[in-house]
């Protein structure tokens, strides 16, 4: 079975709180459900303001004690919490592909590159460096020293629960802050279970507080954490609807954002590029998590000469994903996470097939396989004015859209109030960088589907946010920095 866990005991059901598993105040639970069958797998607090407050309160005084600890301290703490969640890989990725629906071997892969970006951040918290500023006047002696920003909140989708939530968290205990976090509503146990393995490492009380709440809740949660101004930064995963929420909410207090939000990748395949490559890139990139990321290609854009060929070569590779739930080994594509994913991924196909689309595989839902399930889908003949050219569909739905001219593609490319992946494939060197330099985007992949990388600086341009996570740069969004100017030196 699915959940014969070697430790039952990382299903957590509580809050945690001041380094203590407890309920929500008001005794609110919800039930968190497998989207692969419709099931109940679990329940959870249903949190309010109250604990918000309560986790905030925690986070403020562990705080003096978490920054004045070494680098080098904090360091080993998230060595032995990388090391734990390892040894726990199994496990861990049970609970998700159970409350996600990801395929177990993908889940797998989530809990190495989440554990990839601990790893990181504890070689990195140790080399955070100020400067000494070339002396300006006699006497005087300038310096620019970074410190930890202070209490950081952290929300977090559902599409990658451990991924996303660890990449947070990690940098923000390098360096000296405390955290509170929430979960996405529909998948809290791969977080939680997380978070028992951080007070396992040896995270103290308080450091990282960790609560669960449902949709309607989670936002007075939140809430509350935007109006307390001891939380001095919000890092938050999701749409961009909610982004400028936060940003605006945020306003009265003036925290300091990172903001990584949705995206409508383009994918552009150019006359002269190897068709085999661009289509073991568009699979990696398309269909990783069943197409429901942020940076999967939503627009892929095929040149005139080698539409057909791509085309044809595609629909024989869709048309081959098992489609499954994570009980099946086999499965290369699990369920969405729920009918509403389904209803829009129905309703922007409907749409492009009523305005001249042809579908080339797919294009139906799977009932007989659970009430959450898609087929993998290629559609021909998009044009721009289909929805799926317009919003992120967030499923396994691949439109191909034909170009003729280099610099038609790139204005349709960047013709998106989005700007946070793009992809495209050739065999030209110089058009590498030429189309590198004119594509609106914080992430390039040119030649490559599989961008992601701890060491990889991660974020967007537009409506896609502001910040940067992973790679050192991953370390600024959780500092500030303070000059110092020292006189009477001469």
């Amino acid at each position: 079975m699915l959940l014969e866990l070697t430790r039952p005991e990382l299903v957590r059901t509580g809050n945690l709180i001041d380094g203590r598993w407890s309920g929500a105040a008001e005794d609110g639970r919800y039930l968190v459900i497998n989207p692969a069958n419709g099931e109940r797998f679990a329940e959870v607090p249903d949190s309010t303001a109250v604990d918000a407050h309560a986790a905030t309160d925690a986070a403020a005084r562990a705080l003096p004690a978490w920054r004045a600890t070494l680098p080098r301290e904090r360091a080993a703490i998230l060595r032995r919490w990388h090391a734990l969640i390892l040894a726990n890989l199994e496990d861990l990725a049970r609970i998700m592909s159970t409350e996600q629906g990801k395929p177990l071997a993908e889940a797998r892969g989530e809990v190495h590159y989440g554990a990839s970006y601990v790893e990181w951040f504890a070689e990195e918290g140790p080399r955070v460096y100020g400067d000494i500023i070339p002396q300006q006047q006699r006497g005087k002696r300038m310096s620019a020293v970074k410190e930890p920003i202070g209490i950081v909140a952290a929300v977090t989708p559902w599409n990658f629960p451990l991924a996303m939530i660890a990449r947070k968290i990690a940098p923000a205990l390098a360096v000296g802050c405390t955290v509170v976090a929430k979960p996405a509503e529909d998948t809290p146990l791969t977080a939680l279970a997380l978070a028992q393995l951080a007070l396992e490492a040896g995270v103290p009380c308080g450091v990282l507080n960790m609560i669960s709440a449902s949709r309607d809740q989670g936002v007075a949660a939140v809430g509350d954490w935007l109006a307390d101004a001891r939380v001095r930064k919000i890092t938050f995963t999701g749409s961009t609807a909610v982004g400028k929420h936060l940003a605006r909410a945020s306003a009265d207090t003036l925290k300091k954002l990172s903001l990584e939000l949705g995206g409508n990748a383009p994918f552009i395949v150019f006359e002269d590029a190897d068709l085999d490559a661009a289509i073991e890139g568009l699979m990696a990139s398309k269909f990783r998590n069943g197409g429901q990321t942020c940076v999967c290609p939503n627009r892929v854009y095929v040149q005139a000469g080698v539409y057909d060929a791509f085309a044809r070569k595609l629909g024989e590779r869709v048309a081959a994903l098992k489609v499954g739930p994570a009980t099946d080994d086999s499965a290369q594509i699990g369920p969405m996470i729920n009918a509403r994913a389904v209803e829009k991924i129905a309703r922007h196909v409907d749409d492009a097939l009523s305005h001249g689309a042809r579908v080339l595989t797919g294009g139906r839902k799977l009932d007989a396989l659970g009430p959450n399930y898609y087929a993998p889908t290629v559609l021909l003949d998009a044009k721009e004015g289909m929805v799926v050219c317009c919003e992120e569909t967030f499923g396994p739905v691949v439109p191909l859209f034909s170009f003729e001219r280099e610099e038609d593609v790139i204005r349709a490319a960047n013709d998106t109030p989005y700007g946070l992946a793009a992809y495209f494939y050739t065999r030209d060197v110089r058009r590498i960088h030429r189309v590198s330099a004119q594509l609106e985007a914080g992430v390039i992949g040119a030649n490559e589907g599989a961008v992601a990388s701890a060491a990889a600086p991660f974020g967007g341009v537009k409506e896609s946010g502001y910040g940067r996570e992973g790679s050192r740069y991953g370390l600024d969004d959780y500092l500030s920095v303070k000059y110092v100017c020292e006189g009477g030196l001469d």
